[in-house]
């Protein structure tokens, strides 16, 4: 979803990111930038489903990721 023709469309990409995940940037330990997402917990319990709403608000957002890419 990068805009071409844009001479800021990685920080207009960061912004988009930024809106759709800002409930787990504020809430959760969730950071976001650019094509990179780290996710980190305090306890091994409840870091699957974080990672699960990452995922599910990605999928929502018509968002994908290379599983390749991440393995």
């Amino acid at each position: 979803m990068i805009f071409f023709g844009l001479t800021n469309s990685l920080a207009m990409f960061q912004a988009i990111i930024n809106n759709i995940m800002r409930d787990l940037i504020n809430i959760e330990k969730v950071v976001f930038f650019i094509d990179d997402i780290l996710v980190g917990t305090d306890m091994k319990e409840g870091h699957n489903e974080v990672v699960e709403e990452v995922l599910k608000k990605t999928e929502k957002n018509y968002l994908y990721m290379k599983l390749e890419k991440y393995v």
